[in-house]
């Protein structure tokens, strides 16, 4: 990873990307672009991918994605990784030695109690009292994308020559609702 930059924000994604990246990538040598997949804010999560793969392409360059909870899972070990799928959700993925043991899915904390194992590590977003209600023996709490592991995991992708196109996770419908006004009478 040669550079990167984090901004909090609920709005305002397509405005600021460019010119973070701008601010971040000059003067690099770029071989690839490595981009976080989801699951997350459809928003975001779409315009960072759109971004990457743009750019990768007028750089003739791969652009590879890697999710969240593959970004937080560690390289070591079983673990429940966990992110934050707001109105009291969850993504959860498990994962052995850095693969993912099952699909990612979204849950509530209580269906999460019942179907994540009692003795796994416990990782991400409400880490500590996902770990108290299962008993685990370890939690690690982060609410972030590993940034250097994300560029791990792009680089060998990148050198097992897996470059497909990185593409949105999404495991939750879109919280936004078709506009239940009318639309406005175009004039010819």
């Amino acid at each position: 990873m040669l550079a990167h930059q984090r901004e909090e924000m609920d709005r305002g994604q397509a405005d600021r990307l460019m010119p973070m990246l701008s601010s971040v990538g000059n003067g690099f040598d770029v071989d690839a672009l490595a981009v976080c997949t989801g699951p997350g804010n459809f928003t975001g999560i779409r315009i960072a991918v759109a971004a990457a793969r743009g750019l990768a392409m007028a750089m003739s360059i791969p652009a590879v994605g890697a999710s969240l909870l593959e970004s937080l899972a560690p390289r070591e070990g079983e673990a429940l990784v966990l992110a934050d799928a707001r109105q009291g959700r969850l993504y959860t993925q498990l994962y052995r030695d850095g693969q993912a043991v099952r699909d990612p899915d979204m849950m509530q904390m209580e269906e999460i109690a019942q179907a994540a194992p009692q003795n796994w590590h416990i990782v991400g977003h409400r880490a500590e009292e996902v770990a108290q209600a299962l008993a685990a023996p370890s939690w690690d709490e982060t609410a972030h994308a590993d940034l250097s592991n994300m560029a791990r995991i792009a680089q060998a992708r990148v050198s097992a020559g897996d470059v497909t196109r990185p593409s949105p996770l999404y495991l939750r419908p879109a919280d936004a609702a078709i506009s239940s006004e009318a639309p406005p009478v175009l004039l010819p």
